[in-house]
């Protein structure tokens, strides 16, 4: 069962997808919550995944994660955003969320995304990886980053193609038929060799750098 505490301060949305994912069998909505409570309700339910709406009135987005990312074992963030152009996704980004989620992204998708997202993978809807890539690029990655990508081991390249398709630690093993504890290992180097902290961040790089499959199986 996947926990998630959804954050976001019109209580329409947080209904709407309350609604959606409590009528999935293996998704637990255990709280809903504004921004100004957001940090509190998470440290008491420790869910497996927030689902934090980026700009809020009283206490934004961007604060609450700061203050989740800062605790020993933070949860998997991914930002709910109204606009595909929102200027603070590349900030997000570098503060360690694991995805990004238009609010009127299909109801039928949700359920998988929050999935994916508990599963160790990232989710970027459609409309919002452009920008997102757009916007970090121009903050981020640099020459020396693109060379650190060309430079890693035939192996992970192959476990970085499947990290930027959004597959989960257990789903790179089964492809690649390794153990899920020798994968974390080498998404951890990876991320290393990267010097990034996510693996959104890593993705956003190897699409750059060109290394992905440009026609995955």
């Amino acid at each position: 069962m996947v926990s998630v505490v959804i954050v976001d301060d019109e209580a329409l949305i947080r209904s709407g997808f309350e609604l959606i994912l409590s009528a999935t069998q293996d998704v637990d909505v255990v709280a809903t919550t504004d921004g100004v409570h957001a940090t509190e309700v998470i440290t008491e339910h420790q869910p497996d995944v927030v689902l934090l709406d980026i700009r809020m009135p009283e206490k934004d987005g961007l604060v609450v994660l700061t203050e989740l990312m800062a605790v020993s074992r933070p949860p998997v963030v991914a930002m709910l955003t109204t606009f595909d152009a929102d200027d603070y996704i590349a900030s997000a980004l570098r503060l360690g969320a694991s995805g990004f989620l238009l609010k009127d992204t299909d109801p039928v998708q949700l359920p998988a995304m929050v999935r994916t997202l508990a599963a160790g993978g990232l989710v970027l809807s459609e409309k919002v990886s452009p920008k997102v890539i757009a916007g970090f690029l121009d903050e981020r990655v640099d020459g020396a980053a693109q060379r650190k990508a060309a430079e890693l081991s035939r192996r992970e390249l192959d476990v970085l193609r499947l990290l930027a398709r959004g597959l989960s630690n257990r789903e790179i093993a089964a492809k690649l038929f390794s153990s899920v504890g020798t994968v974390k290992d080498q998404v951890s180097a990876i991320l290393n060799k990267l010097s990034v902290k996510t693996r959104v961040e890593a993705a956003i790089i190897a699409q750059r750098a060109g290394v992905l499959d440009p026609h995955p199986p």
